[in-house]
């Protein structure tokens, strides 16, 4: 079985993880202490959205999905002691664009293409078996003003691992993107969405923080180009992070999405920026 097969089959088997993943981490922009969400924290943005695309809030609370025991354990949620407070920095209605799972130099380049046409900064959370093959596309990325985040090594489940093989997945991982990119990375990314408390302990203890999303184009699926640019479009609003992949299978679709809805986002009055980090 080819390796995009093998990777493409790995998700389908963990698509129900995925989807409560995503449920469970829909967004990212207002971490609290546990409990409810800290209002003081929380700044939606004012003014209504542009026409034709929908107001989102621009708060969300992070709800991992968690996990005790040994692999095949039932997996809980569980409120979080102690997460960071990201802001997105940028004016009017912002929006970030987020890519994981490449470098893939089948893809990644054109999408470094269409971003650069259009003058958008985004982020690419990458994994470090991909990256440490491509590190000129991770240095491109940094040259050209994204950000580059870690998403693991070889994308496992983290739930599963001991905390020694999941700082392994990271710390390899921020190894090859600092040789590339002349620093180390200050975000992550869980493959699937799926974090415990283990995993947001060793990405603190590696100097990054934790980052979600709120929109998932779904784009892996290979929906069609269509459907993804409906989905990003209808998902748009003040503070939204998208989830789009520029590896681990045919991400031509995704390429070509990019290519239609990142135009219009802008021509809607969406500044397309990327996070700053701000401590609680």
């Amino acid at each position: 079985m080819q390796k995009d097969q093998l990777f493409t089959r790995r998700r389908m088997l963990l698509a129900g993880t995925a989807a409560a993943g995503a449920a469970g981490t829909a967004g990212l922009f207002a971490w609290g202490t546990g409990g409810e969400p800290d209002r003081t924290t929380v700044a939606p943005a004012a003014g209504a959205p542009p026409q034709g695309l929908p107001a989102k809030s621009s708060a969300y609370r992070l709800q991992p999905l968690t996990g005790h025991g040994p692999p095949g354990a039932v997996l809980r949620r569980v409120p979080v002691r102690r997460a960071p407070l990201l802001r997105i920095s940028g004016r009017g209605r912002t929006m970030v664009l987020t890519f994981d799972d490449g470098p893939d130099p089948g893809y990644t380049p054109d999408i470094l293409d269409t971003l650069a046409r259009y003058d958008v900064r985004a982020m690419f959370f990458v994994c470090g078996g991909l990256a440490a093959e491509h590190p000129h596309l991770l240095a491109r990325m940094a040259d050209e003003g994204h950000v580059v985040g870690n998403h693991t090594w070889s994308h496992p489940l983290l739930l599963r691992l001991s905390r020694r093989q999941i700082r392994s997945e990271m710390s390899r991982t921020c190894d090859v993107i600092e040789d590339a990119c002349g620093e180390r990375p200050r975000w992550f990314r869980a493959p699937y969405g799926a974090w415990n408390r283990a995993v947001f302990q060793l990405g603190a203890e590696l100097g990054m923080e934790a980052l979600a999303w709120t929109v998932d184009s779904l784009d892996w699926t290979t929906p069609g180009t269509r459907t993804i640019v409906d989905r990003v479009e209808n998902g748009a609003g003040p503070g939204v992070v998208v989830l789009s992949h520029d590896a681990g299978g045919d991400r031509s679709q995704s390429v070509r999405a990019l290519r239609e809805y990142l135009p219009q986002l802008l021509d809607a009055g969406y500044h397309l920026s990327v996070p700053r980090r701000q401590y609680l």
